[in-house]
């Protein structure tokens, strides 16, 4: 047992000397993961938090890849401050408020993290010409990730059922901050030690030679293998069907080659050193035909992507996507045609187009799809006719969809801080409101102005490729402030998710459909379906024009008992198609409810 101890000490002693700029990382991403989740911690505070968390986060791969490279060519000290000069860098491509944290950082993140993974595949090969040595490494890589997986998580499962089996012997009823620091503590640097520990003999030891795992051969020859079969199947009978049909294929089948096209090379990358074994005919078979099969698929990739992005023009997801494409389509051509083909150039040409996407002046994701949807907004304006002396003419008739169309690009380019070409397009009154609630970072408000500015939008329902008289009225409320002295609680029942309330010993169950009501619309108290519809219904009585208008109360009023309740909404339309019932939708993100008891 001493012998053990003492043994496990050193292994610590190692890591700590080996690598201590990685542990360092994990502890501060740790520590402040922790702070960000304190109860009672400001906004501000939780954001800043969870920001230095993040970039701490970034830094346990971006230090490892560069011990990794130190471990062949020196030069720790140099390569450590390259790292911590990024990793400042980077803190300050983040937005200081939380409010300007947009889904368009999510595109400089995730890539980031990619890129930083994949540094550590190839970061200590680069310029090296020892093939089986990189497999041996990544290989190696890849099962210490996957023995972490598990001891982490067995660690954690222990540890968490000991708080559990404390608590609930000796009744000490502990606060949630002892089940979750713990778990954080263990699942970010726990996870990084115990990782660690696996590679504390560095680099030599890595890309030492061995012999293949039977464990990744049966993984691959059982399981990675038949799962493509059946994903290569289901996309070629599709291209079949797109080709008898003649029709332009779906969004998302985009995604399904992309996952086929990335599954497969990585399952070539895990049998590599197996090709040349003759007595593993079925590697040789795959290594040969895969590329092959997906010629063809990549015909179907590029037909979806561009039809997505010459019909709405690039987002950054568009572009992302489009970029994959274009670096599989580079993949296959390089082992297709390449006599001495090398897989390193599967992880360094990812980086590099990743680089790409990030970085290269105006042709980056972010430069693209900004120009793109401007260009995408004018495009809109100039066909129909909205524009005179360079501004919106908002007195000018408007179909609904065109006016949501607009509003959507303004509230797009209004999270990429495209103000002043936004403002630009705007009268002076409406430019006023837009940027008051741009300064608050309300970009979904921003985008209600823009839309609520137009003042004859008509309604539309497409049919056979031609208009109907649909009527679409949408009620705004002017001024959602309200009184809530005459109540006793207030709760906010949120779209997409099924809100459930106690209000002393009655229970409240609300579920707004995904923000769709159509021509249902009710709650459930105690048990019982309180239909709300008629109330609904009540509040369109006094508009029977097609239009947005403003109305000073949207709320629906409704006794259950001796309980009072009134649902507060502040964007509701109605479409009325002939011949058919009207359908009734709640456009805004949540609905506030206040009630008392008599």
């Amino acid at each position: 047992m001493q012998k053990k101890l003492k043994e496990i000490f050193e292994k610590a002693i190692a890591i700590i000397r080996e690598y201590p700029l990685v542990l360092v990382m994990a502890i501060l991403a740790a520590v402040f993961l922790i702070c960000m989740t304190q109860i009672g911690v400001s906004t501000k505070s939780e954001f800043l938090f969870g920001k230095l968390a993040l970039v701490f986060s970034l830094g346990i791969s971006l230090t490892f890849a560069l011990n990794m490279l130190s471990q062949r060519i020196g030069k720790i000290f140099l390569l450590q401050l390259a790292g911590i000069l990024f990793l400042v860098f980077f803190y300050f491509l983040l937005p200081n408020e939380e409010k300007k944290f947009t889904e368009r950082y999510a595109f400089l993140i995730f890539p980031t993290f990619i890129l930083s993974h994949l540094l550590v595949s190839f970061i200590a090969f680069f310029g090296q010409k020892k093939e089986l040595n990189f497999w041996q490494y990544n290989k190696n890589l890849f099962i210490n990730i996957f023995l972490t997986v598990v001891f982490t998580g067995v660690l954690i499962a222990g540890i968490q059922l000991a708080i559990v089996a404390v608590d609930q012997l000796f009744d000490f009823k502990f606060n949630n901050s002892y089940y979750k620091n713990p778990f954080i503590i263990l699942s970010v640097f726990g996870s990084c030690f115990i990782f660690l520990l696996f590679n504390v003999t560095g680099l030599l030891s890595l890309e030492k030679d061995g012999d293949y795992p039977q464990i990744l051969k049966f993984f691959t020859q059982f399981i990675l293998i038949p799962l493509l079969l059946i994903y290569v199947i289901i996309l070629y009978f599709y291209s079949a069907k797109i080709l008898l049909s003649w029709e332009l294929p779906k969004g998302w089948v985009s995604y399904l080659v992309l996952a086929y096209s990335l599954v497969g090379i990585f399952a070539l990358l895990l049998v590599h050193p197996l090709k040349e074994d003759r007595s593993k005919s079925w590697v040789q078979l795959f290594n040969k035909i895969f590329y092959f099969t997906l010629i063809p698929l990549l015909v179907l990739l590029f037909t979806a992507i561009f039809t997505r992005i010459l019909q709405y023009g690039y987002t950054e997801a568009r572009y992302f996507v489009l970029l994959l494409a274009v670096w599989l389509l580079t993949v296959v051509v390089y082992f297709i045609f390449k006599g001495k083909a090398t897989i390193k150039f599967v992880p360094i040409s990812l980086f590099c187009f990743g680089l790409f996407a990030l970085a290269f002046p105006f042709l980056n994701s972010f430069s693209v799809a900004k120009n793109s949807q401007k260009k995408e907004l004018n495009k809109i304006l100039a066909e129909n006719k909205l524009l005179e002396n360079g501004k919106i003419n908002f007195n000018l008739k408007v179909p609904d969809s065109v006016a949501t169309e607009i509003s959507d690009k303004f509230q797009f380019l209004a999270k990429r801080q495209e103000n002043l070409y936004l403002k630009n397009l705007l009268n002076p009154q409406i430019a006023e409101k837009f940027e008051k609630e741009n300064k608050k970072g309300n970009f979904y408000e921003t985008a209600r102005i823009v839309k609520g500015g137009f003042k004859n939008i008509t309604a539309e329902s497409i049919a056979k490729g031609n208009l109907t008289n649909s009527k679409n009225i949408i009620l705004t409320i002017s001024n959602l402030a309200t009184p809530v002295s005459k109540y006793d609680y207030l709760f906010k029942a949120y779209n997409y998710k099924n809100n459930i309330f106690r209000y002393n010993e009655n229970l409240i169950e609300i579920n707004l459909q995904n923000s769709q009501v159509r021509t249902k619309l009710f709650f459930i108290f105690n048990g019982t379906v309180i239909d709300l519809m008629p109330e609904l219904e009540t509040l369109f009585n006094d508009t029977n024009e097609s239009g947005e208008f403003k109305v000073d109360d949207l709320s629906i009023y409704k006794t259950v008992g001796k309980f009072n309740f009134k649902f507060i909404f502040d964007n509701i339309s109605k479409v009325q198609t002939p011949g058919k019932k009207a359908e009734y939708y709640i456009n805004s993100e949540s609905v506030l409810i206040l009630v008392k008891e008599n």
